[in-house]
């Protein structure tokens, strides 16, 4: 094996990814970089049928955008021929062989064996077939799976979050490697590709537990070396239910799109089901230096998009106007304003897509909200607002005018002109929301 840490992130192009997906990516990716070593960004698209390449495509932008940048892409679709070949150096020696069994009847063996109180593990009937059997079932069903014949011992590791690990091949179904419209499936693709690759180290969902212990006995059968596996656990929402129903609104695109920033996504996954807490870490190299798979758990993690909010805004209180400079232009706002403009709003949004109500209020005027008690009070108030544009004493020398005029001091005088002139209760201070305020509906 090389001296070289090689890890790999091998997803399927079809459909986009999704924070599951992303956990098993940022592992990879973050053990390679900090051992200097190698991130492999191999398309698991040897399903013709369900491969898409607006997925590749999509798979590419979601990880630039994370900023975990590949070293190399690799394609299984175009390597079709190292698995044949290693197809054929397991049947050489009697560890590949072809079964013929319908769905339907396979589903009554396991029924018959769970029935019998056994495990339901497929009884290998396949091999007690002759050659002049298996050619009228082919004639009859066409050509059959390929299932790799197991060893019935004990298959054991130390895994880096699971600890040590055995699995008794006795207890697993030889499993199906080539199907019966010639498909190679993801154990045998990987198996052949990880060992020809070098890879190293191997995080992935610990669904993947027993299919590993199948690839070590395929990587001892061919003559490869395992790599070291680690098997983080599985994400759920947050009160613990299944996430496999919620994944379609929890894409990354669809986060993005969301305007969550990806500095609060990285700072999350990161660190989720860890005993590190989750901080907001806005340099990859900071992630990096701080992460040590050791320090995860094997217990379901509790994965809230709600937490990636407050991350975002965090994230964007530390930005300078430069940083979003383009987004600000984009609204409207003047250049000269953008400066006062993001001083007064990036400590009162939770993403940047609200930078936009902010300026519709500033530029077109916020819906007044007045309470039936306070409707003389603000009339009386309007009717001493100067006329715009306004500055930075504006508020202070208008307020105090008003308290002079009507005897109302403390929370009694400024929430009511607050509301009636942003619609809101709450926001910036209102020295600072002054200057930008070109309309204010509440004079009407």
């Amino acid at each position: 094996m090389s001296d070289k840490t090689i890890t790999r992130f091998a997803p399927s192009p079809t459909g986009w990814i999704h924070v599951g997906n992303l956990r098993t990516a940022l592992m990879n990716y973050l053990i390679a970089r900090k051992a200097g070593g190698e991130f492999i960004l191999r398309i698991d698209d040897t399903d013709p049928v369900r491969s898409k390449e607006e997925y590749v495509d999509g798979i590419k932008r979601d990880l630039d955008w994370l900023g975990l940048h590949w070293d190399r892409v690799e394609r299984q679709s175009l390597r079709l021929e190292k698995y044949q070949e290693a197809a054929q150096q397991l049947r050489d020696m009697d560890r590949f062989y072809e079964a013929f069994e319908t769905p339907t009847e396979l589903d009554l063996k396991r029924k018959k064996q769970l029935n019998m109180g056994k495990p339901p593990v497929y009884d290998r009937a396949a091999l007690t077939l002759n050659d002049a059997a298996k050619e009228a079932l082919r004639a009859e069903r066409g050509e059959g799976v390929w299932r790799f014949k197991l060893k019935h011992e004990r298959i054991v590791w130390n895994d880096g979050i699971l600890g040590d690990v055995s699995i008794d091949g006795a207890s697993v179904s030889d499993p199906v490697l080539i199907r019966g419209d010639g498909q190679i499936l993801y154990t045998l693709a990987s198996v052949v590709d990880d060992t020809e690759m070098g890879v190293t180290h191997v995080v992935r969902g610990s669904d993947h537990v027993t299919n590993t212990g199948t690839q070590i006995q395929i990587m001892h059968a061919l003559g490869g070396d395992v790599p070291t596996f680690a098997h983080h656990s599985l994400l759920t929402g947050p009160q613990g239910e299944a996430l496999s129903k919620r994944l379609g609104v929890l894409a990354l695109k669809d986060l993005r799109e969301a305007g969550i920033a990806p500095q609060a996504l990285l700072s999350l996954m990161s660190r989720l089901g860890s005993s590190d807490p989750v901080e907001l870490r806005t340099e990859m190299s900071t992630l990096i230096d701080g992460f040590n798979i050791s320090r995860f758990g094997s217990s379901p993690t509790k994965f809230d998009a709600e937490d990636l909010k407050p991350l975002t805004a965090h994230y964007l209180q530390t930005l300078a106007v430069t940083d979003v400079a383009d987004h600000i232009a984009a609204l409207g706002v003047p250049e000269v304003q953008a400066e006062q403009f993001w001083a007064v709003t990036r400590e009162n949004i939770t993403t940047l897509h609200d930078l936009k109500g902010w300026w519709d209020m500033f530029s077109l005027g916020a819906d007044p909200v007045i309470d039936d008690e306070d409707r003389e009070f603000v009339a009386q108030a309007m009717g001493l607002l100067p006329e715009g544009p306004f500055d930075a004493a504006t508020w202070g020398t208008w307020t105090a005018a008003v308290k002079e005029a009507t005897g109302r001091k403390g929370k009694g005088l400024f929430m009511p002109l607050r509301k009636a002139l942003t619609g809101q209760a709450h926001g910036p201070d209102m020295s600072s929301v002054m200057p930008l305020l070109q309309v204010v509906k509440a004079r009407g």
